[in-house]
């Protein structure tokens, strides 16, 4: 006898969007980002100004000084470089930083969507959040309220609402 999966689904971006620890993580993070922006901004000016300061002295210059002061620029460039990628590449600061503070968030989440998974007899919980396209979701398996209770970022009075 075959019996049927039970499935349902949440979405994971509005329940983090309800918790107060993911908004704070996100300012956090967003203002990390804004500041290392505009230090590699201030670096670029600075490049850019010893550029314009070759350009204007350059005739007054001796081949060997041209090309050191370039050599000088040159290397200023791959240090900016080479500090955007240690900030923003792949395993950079900040994605380093995104782990720190939204990982424990997310794995929260997560529980909660276990926790409501066991509790309705739920095989497959999908995220309507993920990259995982639903062309039609009936609300009846929508388990998102669930899972905002179970993390008490909402009472059991707000779900017979809906």
């Amino acid at each position: 006898m075959a019996s049927a999966q039970k499935f349902g689904y949440v979405d994971s971006k509005f329940i983090l969007s309800k918790m107060p620890e993911y908004n704070e993580a996100k300012q956090e993070i967003d203002a990390l980002t804004s500041a290392w922006q505009n230090e590699i901004k201030l670096m670029r000016k600075e490049i850019e100004s010893k550029y314009a300061e070759l350009k204007a002295e350059e005739v007054l210059l001796t081949k060997e000084l041209k090309e050191e002061r370039l050599v000088e620029i040159e290397k200023k460039e791959k240090e900016v470089e080479e500090y955007q990628n240690k900030v923003f590449g792949f395993n950079g600061l900040l994605f380093l930083k995104k782990k720190e503070l939204v990982k424990p968030v997310q794995d929260k989440v997560f529980e909660a969507v276990e926790i409501v998974a066991k509790k309705e007899r739920l095989q497959i919980v999908f995220d309507k959040a993920g990259e995982l396209i639903m062309i039609y979701t009936d609300p009846v398996h929508d388990y998102t309220d669930l899972v905002l209770e179970e993390l008490g970022l909402i009472d059991e009075n707000d779900l017979n609402k809906n």
